[in-house]
Formats: structure tokens, sequence, C-alpha cells
């Protein structure tokens, strides 16, 4: 039998313009690549978002391994200001080079190559089932909230989940996923009454509370951290007013703030205390706030244990390196997998993922599917 490629899939993968929310080609091709080795393959498609379901091996068996991925990558911007062709895969200097080479086409086709020479080598006694989305990187609504739904309605289980979303910041191996922190945004409008600055008494002013409420927000402390996660932090992301008038007190004044949180919160928590805060404000200067909110996942931990053990195990043993486990960096679909099953995530080096001139390493690609395949080698042991 003649190993799968991981590289040259990688690179058949970039040629695929799935940006978010096309498919591009790049779902297509690995379907016909997992059917022909035995996979029961089917579309999860939900509100034009395109969805693969792949599995090998017997429905619900308590021994199935889920791989979780996506496909769809991010805007290449303006390509003259790359020094390749983004949809190109080109080999250079050691490297592919394109959009989707690190995050996260590589993992796909390593993950995807570990399957594929498991089941044609060694048929496992148990199942591999793979879930992969076209919607990462663009609402997160009808992906792998899609994939699970689907699951759950024709009783597919996974047992345990790897995502393979790039955790490394600087070295292969260094570091692994087995939580992430939650988000929740807040947009703020903060409402006054117009008025000629000449006559203030006669207005109320809506920048000065929103400044006061920006402070209170911003210089407040959420917590300490906790076992597995750093302090929760909070982050003003934008204080727009549109007022290009010297003499007029503006009627109204919006601003954001994002919290990326730990498991001492809640989006809900944080949500009760942002809007608390400006009705404290809002008491204080006579004005009216609106606060309206978007929690695109809660903090979750999967707690140190034979997961998290199965792939530092493997790391280690491909890489030589023993990976920190981290609950550190944004979001991840891992924040709905959670929900079904424990799920821990690895994966390459992030550091040129979304930027012009993406690209990943070869050997770090042929390193990635040989630490997912010895997984799989000790989870079927």
């Amino acid at each position: 039998m003649t190993p799968t490629d991981p590289v040259e899939l990688t690179r058949a993968l970039i040629r695929c313009p799935s940006v978010t929310p096309e498919e591009g080609g790049a779902l297509e091709l690995l379907q016909t690549m997992l059917t022909e080795a035995g996979f029961e393959c089917r579309r999860a498609d939900r509100n034009g978002v395109p969805n693969l379901l792949a599995r090998w091996g017997v429905k619900g068996h308590e021994r199935t391994f889920g791989f979780n991925g996506h496909t769809d990558v991010v805007p290449v911007g303006d390509p003259a200001d790359w020094t390749a062709d983004p949809f190109g895969a080109e080999l250079r200097e050691g490297q592919v080079w394109g959009r989707g080479a690190t995050d996260m086409k590589s993992a796909v086709a390593a993950f995807v190559a570990a399957a594929l020479d498991r089941v044609r080598s060694a048929p496992p006694d148990g199942a591999i089932l793979i879930a992969l989305t076209g919607d990462e990187e663009g609402p997160s609504v009808d992906g792998t909230r899609a994939l699970l739904d689907a699951m759950d309605a024709d009783d597919e289980r996974m047992a345990v989940c790897l995502v393979g979303e790039p955790t490394c910041p600087d070295t292969f191996g260094e570091m692994m996923k087995i939580g992430r922190r939650g988000s929740v945004t807040c947009r703020l409008s903060v409402r006054g009454v117009q008025g000629h600055v000449a006559y203030p008494h006669r207005a109320t002013n809506p920048m000065p509370a929103m400044a006061r409420l920006m402070d209170r927000l911003a210089s407040h402390r959420l917590d300490e951290g906790t076992d597995h996660f750093e302090p929760s932090t909070l982050a003003i992301t934008t204080i727009d007013t549109g007022n290009t008038a010297t003499n007029v007190i503006p009627a109204e004044t919006r601003g954001t703030v994002n919290v990326r949180f730990n498991d001492l919160h809640t989006g809900r928590s944080l949500i009760d205390w942002v809007t608390a805060e400006a009705a404290a404000v809002d008491a204080e200067f006579g004005t009216r706030t609106e606060v309206t909110s978007y929690v695109s996942g809660e903090s979750f931990v999967t707690p140190p244990g034979p997961l998290s053990e199965l792939v530092a195990n493997a790391v280690e043993a491909v890489a030589g390196v023993r990976p920190v486990m981290s609950t550190g960096g944004g979001t991840s679909d891992a924040r709905f997998v959670k929900d079904h099953c424990p799920v821990v995530e690895f994966g390459l080096v992030g550091r040129t993922m979304h930027q012009v001139d993406e690209r990943v390493p070869v050997d770090d690609v042929h390193r990635l599917k040989a630490v997912y395949a010895r997984i799989l080698d000790d989870w079927f042991a």
C-alpha cells in the first residue's frame, strides 16, 4: 500500500478556492477519496453551508474516534501583496504556500491521510468519524453545529474528538488545547439629548457617560484566573459617535466591548454585569443605555485525563517535546463539540494563519500526519 501523501493532499485542497461560504471543490475532493476507501459519506449541508460527515466502521461503536476540521478559508486580501498565487499551492523553500496552508487545510489533509492509511493497512476494531465544515471562518451557525445536529438525528456518536486547529505558537509540538475561553460581545448605545454646546444645560451629553462606562468596564479586574485558565480580559473595540460638528452635543454614541472569559463566568453573568454598570452610569448622568449582546461561545475545559494523555504521548513520540496543555487563544469549533463528547485540539504552528503569504513547512505537515497516525494506533491498540 502506498501511503497517502499529506503534502500533496494539502496542495490539492489549497487549489480549491473555498473562501467562506464557497465550497470550492474541497469537500467534494475529500468525499471522493474517503468514499473510495470505504468510508460512508454524506453531506449535512444547511442553509447553503457545505458540510461533510464521513465514517469508517460501525455507526455508534463505543470506540469511535472523531476528527473535526474546516476547509473554508478567509479572503486573501489583495493578491498583489502575495509573493505566491494564494491558490497555487506552490512548493518553495521547503514550504507549501497558499491560503489555508496553516489554517487548516494541512491539518485536514494530515488526519484524512492518517485515517485512510489506517483503514487500508490495519482496519481497526472500532470506527473513525471525520466531520468537516465549510463554515468555521464565517458565522459558524450552520457548520459544525449542523454536523452535530445531523449526528444526533441519526444516532451517530463520537467517543472522543480531536480538532486540528493550529495550536502551537512558535515550534511544532509545543502546545495543545484542552479548552477555550468564552467570548461575549456587548454593543452599547448611550442616548442623551442633542443640543448646542453653548447651552449644555439644555442638553444631555452621552459622551461623558460613555467615557465613564468604558472606564468602569476596562478598569475592573474580572478575576485572577483559575487552575486551567488565565485571568479573563475585556477589550474596548470601538467608540463611535459620528459627530462632525464642533458646536453640537450629540444625541447618541455607541461603543463595543469584547470579553474573553474563563470558567468563573458565563456569557449571561457578564452581560448582566455590563448591563448593571450601564444602569449605574445612566443614574449618574441621566442617559439611557441599551445593551445588545452576543455570546459566540462559553468557556470550557476537558480536564487532563486519558484523551489529553493520548494526544500528548503521540506528540512527544513524534516531535520529542511534550506539549503544554493550554486554554488560551481565540475560539474554535471545539466549543460546539464539547457538548457532544470530550474534545482536545492539536495542530500546526499558527504564525502565518490569515496572513499574506500564508505557508506551512513541508516537514511539519508530515510530522502532523505522524502524530495523528500514532493517536489512532494508540486509541485502537
